[in-house]
């Protein structure tokens, strides 16, 4: 194991070069149900440890699980958006291992027998190429609780002083979704391992089965990653990385491992199969364990389930109120919207379109929603280091700010003005205007005594302007701007001052 890790690193460009990468991802989904997977305890975030628990989700003796039928739904859902086939008849098993925050020592899970399996989704990536990644099976199981090492460096078990495990977590319902082996993703594949992980996380949302917030742990991702010296080559020894919970960090883990495993075969050295852990901080991964294959897990059928068995008919059912699914519904907004390729992506990429369809759908135009979303909105949320819907601003808000604008009550520095307001939770823009006097000044008769002090003031740029020169006349017009704090029409303060001169 210390050989695979002492090795240098392979620059990425030529790691691609002569090394063909090949992907594998699970993604893990947390489900957006009321209750656990097989028991009645609250689902939520942010609880006192230990407080969302039953018999059955500590693993006491004699406890019965039930199923969820909303999680067998949901899963349903997850399997159809993704183009499997949903079984007619499969059940649960346990997978055997021993870990503190699996209390019954064994995982209830599904094995052979899964819910749904083969399938496949096209994923965009960021030339608007389309690349297919299939799907091998998308499971329903059940998470694991959570361990807190205190004391130590990492926050890991090694080196800590001991650990706290909060069983909040133990039970919540998960679909584990499991690709086949991606291949011909070459130097692409960073981009297309964060592309699909982006794609999953949009669908999750778009079929409102959960929530999706990978800073949260709703969703997270083990990338597996394997070389081989060409295409025409069998499969490397592959290595998974764990419980990756970012899109950048996907990629970067996807980097990070095509070099250093590039490293190891160069040396003439074998890659051990094993997890690694991903560190944020630098980009680096590390060994953690050697990799379990499925027979040292000790499957068998869970004895205390019946087998799930969905009908034909409830599964089309199902699929009749599946919604829009996120690549045909980007295209279609994009046609709607007018975005050139480069602009949607950009939208995509912040996460915005859900909130500029809301701002549209509130009575603005598409590009107003733009403006704002994409530009002083995207620039505050990034000061600020949150997502933009984490910002204290509706759709309706934006709105209705740039109605203000469009009707010429306000101007857009004093929108910008108009929005630190709202975000300030002093009310709607309207209310706002108000409350400040941001209102622009339409009374020609104090916009004429600002000109006439601005004119008084600079004589030579009158002198410039009447000789035919109308560069200069911005100065004049700046003046007025800062007499009325900017609330005055620069267009029509423009008018009044070469009005003035001429006369």
């Amino acid at each position: 194991m210390t050989a695979a890790t002492t090795t240098g690193l392979v620059a990425y460009e030529d790691a691609v070069r002569r090394y063909d990468p090949v992907l594998g991802i699970e993604v893990h989904v947390e489900l957006g149900t009321l209750t656990k997977m097989f028991c009645a305890a609250e689902v939520a975030y942010g609880g006192e440890p230990n407080t969302q628990v039953t018999p059955v989700s500590l693993g006491l003796p004699g406890a019965l699980p039930v199923v969820n039928g909303k999680a067998v739904e949901y899963a349903i859902r997850i399997g159809l958006a993704l183009n499997c086939t949903i079984s007619e008849n499969c059940r649960f098993a346990r997978k055997n291992y021993f870990y503190p925050d699996v209390p019954k020592n064994f995982q209830t899970s599904q094995y052979d027998e899964p819910i749904a399996f083969d399938g496949w989704i096209d994923i965009e990536l960021d030339d608007g190429a389309v690349f297919r990644v299939e799907i091998e099976r998308a499971h329903m199981e059940e998470d694991a609780g959570k361990n807190t090492h205190v004391g130590g460096a990492t926050g890991r078990i090694q080196g800590a002083e001991y650990s706290l495990v909060d069983y909040n977590r133990a039970g919540i319902p998960l679909v584990e979704i499991v690709t086949r082996p991606i291949e011909g993703a070459g130097e692409r594949a960073p981009e297309v391992a964060r592309a699909y992980v982006q794609t999953l996380r949009d669908i999750f949302r778009t079929l409102d089965v959960s929530e999706a917030r990978m800073e949260r742990g709703n969703v997270r991702a083990d990338v597996n990653l394997s070389l081989r010296p060409s295409p025409e080559s069998p499969l490397g020894t592959r290595t998974e990385t764990k419980n990756v919970n970012s899109f950048r960090s996907i990629e970067r883990a996807v980097r990070y491992e095509v070099s250093r495993q590039a490293g190891v075969l160069d040396a003439g050295l074998p890659v051990i199969q094993e997890t690694r852990h991903f560190h944020e901080e630098d980009g680096t991964t590390s060994s953690g364990r050697v990799k379990s294959d499925a027979e040292d897990y000790r499957y068998f059928p869970e004895p205390d389930l019946v087998p799930v068995a969905p009908s034909r008919e409830w599964v089309e059912e199902i699929r009749a109120t599946l919604p829009e699914m996120p690549v045909a519904r980007r295209r279609r907004l994009q046609t709607e919207w007018g975005y050139a390729d480069a602009e949607m992506r950009d939208v995509v990429n912040a996460g915005a379109i859900e909130l500029i369809e809301a701002t549209v759908a509130a009575g603005t135009s598409a590009a107003g929603a733009r403006k704002w979303w994409m530009g002083e909105l995207a620039r505050r949320a990034n000061q600020d280091e949150v997502t933009l819907e984490d910002l204290t601003v509706t759709p309706a808000q934006i709105a209705q700010l740039q109605g203000l604008v469009e009707s010429g009550r306000i101007n857009d520095k004093l929108a910008r003005q108009v929005l630190d307001g709202v975000l300030a939770g002093e009310g709607d823009p309207e209310a706002v205007v108000v409350s400040r006097g941001l209102e622009i000044v339409s009374d020609d008769g104090p916009l004429l005594a600002a000109i006439d002090d601005a004119l008084a003031a600079q004589p030579d740029i009158v002198e410039k302007v009447r000789g035919g020169n109308q560069g200069p006349v911005g100065a004049i017009i700046g003046a007025v701007m800062k007499a009325t704090k900017g609330q005055a029409d620069a267009k029509r303060v423009r008018e009044l001052v070469l009005d003035r001169i001429g006369s």
